[in-house]
C-alpha cells in the first residue's frame, strides 16, 4: 500500500504514477504475528535492523534494487530545492538518487551500520546535499515541526513498534501542504515477496508478546485510521495497488543464494532452521517457491512479479 497523504492546505493530488521494487532490504524481521508475517518489534529491533551486511559489514546492493528506487525518485516528481526526509533510509538506496536531482536530503535510520554506510556513499558519490542520521522513527525529536516538502518512507517505517506514533510524527514534520510517500508491505498477497516472508516466518520463532505487526500498514483502514489520529481526513489518502517485474540475469536457484544470504528474513530464517536441522528444507521449499513464480519462460532467468502500492 502507498499513502499519499497531504497535510494542511492548497495541494491536490498529481496525475503521476508510483513503480518500483518491492523488495527493500531495509525492512528485516526475525520474528511473525499470528498471520505468520514477519514483524520486527521490542527491545531487539535495532540488532535486528542492523542485520542486513555484507562481509565487510557494509549494506549490500545485492537485490540489485538501487535503479529501481531511483525510478520510484523520478516518479514522485523530487527535484531540486526540495526539502526530503527519508524515513528508514537504510543505506540510501532512495535517499542517495534524491540528493542527485538536488533535493536536499535527511536520511533517518535506526541501525548505525546502515547510516554509516550511507555516509560513505554519499561521500563517494561527492554529495554534500545529503545527511544521515540516526532515529526512531517513532520520535523524531531532533527534527523540528513542518520542516520537509516530502517524506519518504518506503519498506521502513513500517517496522517502526508505534505506527500511531510513527503517522504523528511523520505528519509533524511535514509543512502543511506537504507530501508523504509510504511504501508498504501487503499482507498475504499471492506474488513472490509475500510467499517468501510466508515461508520465511514458518521457520522463525514466535514473536514477542505486545508488539503490534507491521503488516497492518498493508490495509487500507489501518493507513486511514492511523493517519487520520494524526489529522489527516481520509480524501486526503490514496491507498492503491500495483506490480512490480523484478528481473533477475540468472537461474532461480541463484537468486534463492541471493536471499538466503543477503534479505533479512531469509536470512534470520536459514539461521534458525540450520539451529533446528530444517536448512535443507527451507532450501528446498524456497527453490520450489522461486521456480513457481519464475514468468520468464526461460530457467536459466528470472521475470517475477510482486505486488505493491501506487498511486494515480
Amino acid at each position: 500500500t502507498f499513502l499519499d497523504a497531504y497535510r494542511g492546505r492548497g495541494r491536490s493530488a498529481g496525475a503521476r504514477r508510483l513503480t518500483f521494487a518491492a523488495g527493500s532490504d531495509v525492512t528485516i524481521s526475525n520474528v511473525t504475528d499470528a498471520t505468520g508475517m514477519p514483524v520486527v518489534a521490542g527491545p531487539r529491533s535495532r540488532e535486528v535492523l542492523a542485520g542486513l551486511t555484507d562481509t565487510t559489514g557494509d549494506p549490500v546492493a545485492a537485490l540489485d534494487l538501487a535503479g529501481r528506487l531511483a525510478e520510484l525518485v523520478d516518479r514522485i516528481g523530487i527535484g531540486a530545492g526540495e526539502k526530503i526526509l527519508d524515513l528508514g533510509c537504510g543505506d540510501g538506496t532512495t535517499a542517495l538518487p534524491a540528493a542527485e536531482r538536488g533535493a536536499q536530503v535527511t536520511g533517518v535510520d535506526i541501525a548505525e551500520n546502515l547510516v554509516a554506510a550511507g555516509r560513505r556513499r554519499a561521500e563517494a558519490a561527492g554529495l554534500t546535499n545529503i545527511d544521515f542520521e540516526e532515529g526512531d522513527a517513532s520520535n523524531l525529536e531532533s527534527i523540528d515541526d513542518g520542516k520537509f516538502d516530502r517524506v519518504v518512507s518506503i519498506f521502513g517505517a513500517m517496522f517502526a513498534p508505534n505506527p500511531d506514533s510513527v503517522a504523528s510524527e511523520m505528519v509533524r514534520v511535514t509543512r502543511p501542504g506537504g507530501q508523504i510517500v509510504m511504501g508498504n508491505w501487503i499482507p498475504g498477497d499471492p506474488t513472490l515477496v509475500a510467499q517468501v516472508l510466508k515461508t520465511s516466518a514458518a521457520f522463525t520463532p514466535p514473536p514477542p508478546e505486545g508488539f503490534v505487526s507491521p503488516m497492518l500498514w498493508g490495509q487500507d483502514d489501518k493507513v486511514r485510521e492511523r493517519f487520520a489520529k494524526a489529522g489527516i481526513p481520509h480524501d486526503r489518502i490514496i491507498c492503491e495497488r500495483d506490480s512490480f517485474m523484478f528481473r533477475h540475469d540468472g537461474p532461480p536457484a541463484e537468486f534463492v543464494d541471493r536471499f538466503t544470504r543477503f534479505y533479512g528474513p531469509t536470512m534470520n530464517a536459514l539461521d534458525a532452521a540450520e539451529q533446528s536441522g530444517r536448512a535443507d528444507e527451507l532450501r528446498s521449499e524456497l527453490g520450489r517457491l522461486f521456480e513457481a513464480h519464475n514468468q520468464s519462460g526461460d530457467p536459466g532467468r528470472r521475470g517475477i512479479e510482486r505486488h505493491h502500492g501506487t498511486r494515480p
